[in-house]
């Protein structure tokens, strides 16, 4: 007996995908909505960030702007994800899911952890960062997760059996997914932990950045605290692990767009305050140098106050007793 299609979708419709279309399936177009215009802002905000690259005042915000644009990327993907997780799991998103979950996380947090050690700095009115050495560190620190991700893949997969996640139990199946993304716990805890540092300095400016970094983590973690109870708790049942996990992705890419983006984008065009710098100094307030060749004598140069400019040469007063003696 073949089934009809749910209310709201095709009736031609491959069944993997209906619950992108399912009315009484609401989680799924409701998340696939949210995904949808998380996708669209995470666009609009990094072509704002390209339009105000030449408006901002401050060198050091304009360094973080590279790091900033990768983490955007990272938000973008982590807003298409969740489309892997509403269709049903099968021999291609099941890949996608166990891979590109925990890639596109330790982007999104390698650059905040970048920005927020480099926010220590300043805010101690140490040297910062270059804008390369940013964009290095975000992308080595996220290169770990792409080396764990891609050997746990193709040792699952050994190669060939594309369709091994679909065949896992669900408590095993959730025990490896937990697992792959140890690294990504170590980079959140880290990142935490570093932002905290961003409120112990002289220079008051840079700590409003560190507040944005700081919230997003805390949210970020509750978030994850939350969706790893629910996956390992019997109360909502397997068939719910796709809602949690999806919801998760939608959750967090907001979060990161709210707390930290948003809010970054009304300080790039802030006028560059000097009380964000060490009075001396040199990489941020350019400095008058006088330079003094050879050694100054005090004696003469008072000496040749009180006689003037008449004569071409100073006299020494030691030598005219010398010549009447």
């Amino acid at each position: 007996m073949v089934t009809g299609a749910p209310d709201g979708c095709r009736s031609d419709l491959d069944p993997r995908y209906h619950r992108l279309c399912d009315k009484k399936a609401a989680w799924g177009i409701v998340l696939e909505a949210l995904a949808s215009v998380g996708a669209v802002t995470s666009v609009a905000f990094m072509i704002t960030l390209l339009v105000f690259i030449c408006k901002v005042q401050d060198t050091n915000r304009r360094k973080v702007l590279p790091t900033q644009f990768l983490f955007l990327l990272g938000v973008l993907g982590i807003f298409g994800l969740p489309f892997a997780f509403i269709i049903s799991l099968d021999g291609s998103t099941g890949p996608t899911r166990f891979f590109l979950f925990g890639i596109l996380f330790a982007l999104c947090f390698s650059c905040l952890l970048v920005h927020a050690f480099n926010l220590t700095k300043l805010v101690q009115g140490r040297q910062p960062l270059s804008m390369l050495a940013m964009l290095g560190l975000a992308l080595g620190f996220s290169l770990v997760q792409d080396v764990i991700a891609i050997e746990y893949v193709v040792l699952t997969m050994n190669r060939t059996n594309v369709n091994i996640f679909s065949e896992l139990s669900p408590p095993r199946r959730n025990e490896d997914f937990v697992m792959l993304l140890i690294y990504v716990f170590f980079l959140m805890m880290l990142t935490f932990f570093t932002a905290s540092f961003t409120f112990r300095g002289s220079f008051t400016g840079w700590k409003r950045h560190g507040a944005h970094i700081y919230l997003t983590m805390f949210l970020s973690i509750a978030i994850w605290v939350t969706w790893i109870t629910l996956l390992f708790v019997p109360t909502p049942g397997p068939q719910w692990d796709d809602t949690i996990l999806s919801s998760a992705l939608v959750a967090n890419g907001w979060v990161f767009l709210l707390a930290y983006i948003a809010p970054e984008l009304q300080l790039l065009t802030k006028q560059r305050n000097p009380m964000d710098y060490p009075v001396e100094d040199a990489f941020c307030k350019p400095q008058l140098m006088k330079q003094n060749y050879g050694v100054e004598n005090i004696a003469y140069s008072q000496e040749g106050i009180t006689q003037g400019t008449e004569s071409g040469w100073v006299e020494n007063p030691l030598w005219e007793n010398g010549g009447e003696s």
